[in-house]
């Protein structure tokens, strides 16, 4: 069964209506968690007039670290009058040069209307390009690449329109994208995720794996597989506590992780160990619940239309002694403004540490220390980085901010400032958010991180604009580590299983580029993430 754009809209505003009867009849709705309204369906594109406007790109020079802005036109310019939120970085591991990004593109802040943005970088971040998107004119969301061992990308993309998604593949660095499955073929929902099993020796190595949030779905239920690289999907089943706003990764051993919560205080890591054979339906065998020291935050005053942040889970698959532990990261809140706070497992998941907090600046609750997000490098080092307003006197304007940690989580680097200071409350198109989330994928020396800022100055509307930059970060830039929290683990596993089968086809390209180059060392990818509301909706894609 296939539920309409109108019938989930129509779900939507009774949820609201309840919301509202419950505030009504005293209840008080916790922070952060307002209804929102889904996309429109109707919404089109506007006029194409913003390409006629352009201005030299952005190159913000920060003390070492320099940021780039991805979304310029066919001759390098920034294109004034646009609006590009929501980055997903993806790195080539075989050549550190080769770089794609994906984001929500809108043409006009005059409009909602999005698009699958992309761009690529064969110089390790310097320059980009930006060919256009994925299907021109078509309204899509929640932009989630990724890349297996050998270098494909991926990009997974959700057709607003029905809130089914599907997966694209390049083989040349994000310079072309050919779609693997028919539009909709991948099935999803809002706020959907994949990530990649990319261990030779698993049972399921190539193996894509995908959660979103069930209660907005293209169809039904909350997880999926892919065993052909994406060209087709096994019908949708539903995960246990139907977790959202959330990532997912894999193991050395094959085992899928997934993170996720109730866009509330409660978060779990939810194990398969049979997602891998392909001859099962997978089933889920272990939850662990998670004390992250907060709540999520959706509708704060730093992002009013979107998160604070969602919840990020990856595993080491270093080799070493810190071999095939799981972290949770996620920016919370505790009462006012949001902190990046971290869990670790070095059991399989059973058991989890004390939450820690990462931003090591004095306790204040006006702060924001949001989109906190991590990489693990092949190499066992856990980078983090997030959008911070510790230094603004508004608790509004933010910079990005970097730590690392080279003994699992244990303790953490100095807290180190990587970007100009911007006001992420510009440029906004109608839809009021810069996105909801930024990324990283780290190497074995730094790590490449895409993130939304509003540097460049828009002269017809008095305004910053929100654009998507590149930075490098790695421990060289900044401080080595000092010790700060221990934690120790804490917290109980549960069991439950599940069901699914079946299948979709493949086809269909978009454009091209052209490169540059200017070499560095080899990188490698990252985890990959989604989320399911309760009572009260979650945000929109």
């Amino acid at each position: 069964m296939r539920y309409s754009t109108d019938s989930v809209r129509n779900l939507f505003i009774l949820l609201a209506s309840m919301a509202s009867l419950v505030s009504a009849s005293g209840g008080t709705p916790p922070p952060g968690r307002f209804p929102e309204p889904l996309e429109k369906s109707e919404m089109q594109p506007a006029p194409r007039v913003y390409r006629l406007e352009t201005s030299p790109r952005m190159i913000s020079q920060f003390g070492v670290f320099t940021s780039y802005q991805v979304n310029v036109d066919a001759n390098g310019n920034n294109i004034v009058g646009d609006a590009a939120n929501e980055p997903s970085i993806s790195v080539d591991p075989t050549d550190g040069n080769k770089t794609a990004i994906g984001w929500r593109q809108f043409d006009t802040i005059n409009s909602d209307f999005r698009q699958s943005g992309y761009g690529y970088s064969t110089d390790a971040g310097l320059t980009w390009h930006f060919p256009g998107t994925l299907q021109p004119g078509v309204f899509r969301s929640d932009p989630v690449t990724n890349s297996d061992e050998t270098g494909n990308f991926f990009y997974l993309s959700l057709l607003v329109d029905t809130f089914c998604g599907d997966i694209w593949r390049s083989t040349n660095g994000g310079q072309t994208w050919t779609e693997q499955s028919p539009d909709g073929g991948a099935h999803s929902g809002d706020k959907e995720w994949f990530t990649i099993d990319r261990t030779p020796t698993s049972m399921g190595h190539g193996f894509q794996y995908q959660f979103w949030t069930e209660f907005a779905a293209c169809e039904f239920g909350g997880f999926s597989r892919s065993t052909d690289g994406g060209a087709t999907w096994q019908t949708p089943i539903s995960i246990p506590n139907s977790p959202q706003w959330g990532t997912l990764d894999v193991a050395s051993n094959g085992n899928l992780f997934i993170g996720g919560g109730d866009s509330d205080s409660s978060f779990w890591c939810i194990r398969s160990s049979n997602a891998q054979d392909p001859s099962v339906t997978p089933t889920f065998d272990q939850i662990t619940t998670i004390n992250m020291g907060g709540s999520l935050v959706f509708g704060g005053t730093v992002n009013p239309g979107g998160l604070a942040g969602q919840i990020f889970l990856a595993v080491d698959r270093s080799g070493g002694a810190t071999n095939n532990n799981i972290y949770m990261v996620a920016s919370v809140s505790s009462g006012g403004g949001t902190n990046v706070m971290f869990s670790r497992s070095t059991d399989g998941g059973a058991t989890f540490s004390a939450a820690q907090r990462i931003n090591d600046d004095p306790v204040n609750s006006n702060k924001w220390h949001w989109f906190g997000t991590i990489g693990v490098a092949p190499n066992g080092r856990i980078d983090s980085v997030w959008l911070d307003s510790r230094n603004a006197a508004n608790n509004i304007d933010s910079q990005l901010f970097y730590s690392f940690s080279t003994d699992g989580g244990v303790t953490w680097a100095p807290n180190v400032a990587v970007s100009d200071s911007f006001n992420p409350l510009e440029g906004w198109p109608i839809q009021q958010k810069i996105g909801d989330y930024i990324t990283i994928v780290s190497d074995n020396t730094g790590g490449d991180v895409a993130y939304s800022a509003t540097f460049n100055f828009n002269p017809s509307s008095g305004q910053h604009e929100q654009d998507v930059y590149f930075v490098r970060v790695s421990p060289s830039g900044g401080a080595t580590p000092t010790p700060t929290v221990s934690p120790t683990p804490t917290t109980t596993p549960t069991v439950t299983p599940t069901a699914t089968a079946t299948a979709t086809p493949t086809v269909t390209v978009t454009p091209s580029g052209t490169p540059t180059a200017t070499p560095r060392q080899t990188p490698t990818p990252r985890f990959g993430p989604t989320p399911r509301p309760r009572p009260t909706p979650a945000p929109r894609p």
